[in-house]
């Protein structure tokens, strides 16, 4: 999980600017809509929207937005029908990249996402070519601050954790899909800082890769996420420190 440790590193340093908070809304706007479609408007009874609304509480988005697409995905107020999708493909250097999206025009979607990945060396593959090498895992991300975070991860295990990644101001907390709710529950009773909950496709394998093909790869998936229908990239690229830094400066 290492490559996936880094990546998401990143992502977790940059935070949510205010000119793209716009665009989390609507990634979380749109999943609340399809959870809400497919399995009612009570969270008590829907874990996908109940995840859905969580992470939208975790992000600021504010009630009357989380409400509003409660109501479109229930049919009470208009919108466009979204599907879901899962693209999957390469990156330049031959890294395993899967593509989660919810979009109202599929063929736009699908055209998107082939010109990033042609764009940036990699190319778009078929159907189950990599989904394979992932696997669903709950993931919990705990601001450590001041904390102890040995002290933290041994919170984590205590709560039915399979794993925890340490970095440099929070770890990342891995669970089974089904007891995410469980140990997130464990930890907001030790009135840990939790700063946000969800399911990600974590790889099972990583693959290595050198600096130039790295820095292409980073390029690739930061550009993937910039789309609006996109709502989770993964990969199983493995970044050397040396690429991350130069991507970071």
């Amino acid at each position: 999980m290492s490559g996936h440790s880094k990546w998401s590193s990143i992502k977790h340093q940059k935070g949510v600017t205010d000119a793209r908070r716009g665009q989390l809304f609507t990634k979380l706007t749109r999943e609340i809509i399809v959870a809400t479609h497919q399995g009612g408007s009570n969270p008590e009874s829907n874990f996908r929207l109940r995840l859905a609304v969580q992470k939208a509480r975790d992000s600021n988005m504010p009630l009357d937005n989380i409400e509003r697409a409660i109501k479109r995905g229930s049919g009470e107020l208009e919108g466009a029908s979204l599907v879901e999708m899962v693209l999957e493909g390469y990156g330049p250097g031959g890294a395993a990249i899967l593509v989660q999206a919810l979009s109202d025009n599929r063929n736009r979607t699908v055209q998107d996402v082939r010109n990033i990945f042609a764009r940036h060396g990699g190319s778009l593959g078929t159907n189950g070519c990599v989904a394979w090498l992932f696997e669903s895992k709950g993931l919990i991300t705990v601001e450590t601050g001041n904390l102890d975070t040995e002290e933290l991860a041994l919170h984590a295990i205590d709560a039915g954790a399979e794993d925890v990644k340490v970095e440099d101001s929070y770890i990342e907390i891995y669970t089974k899909p089904e007891e995410l709710e469980a140990v997130r529950g464990a930890l907001e009773q030790k009135k840990l800082p939790l700063a946000s909950t969800g399911l990600s496709m974590v790889p099972k394998t990583m693959v290595e890769l050198e600096e130039k093909t790295a820095l292409q790869t980073l390029k690739l998936l930061d550009k993937m996420e910039e789309l609006d229908e996109v709502q989770h990239v993964s990969s199983n690229a493995d970044f050397p420190d040396s690429a991350l830094e130069k991507y970071q400066s």
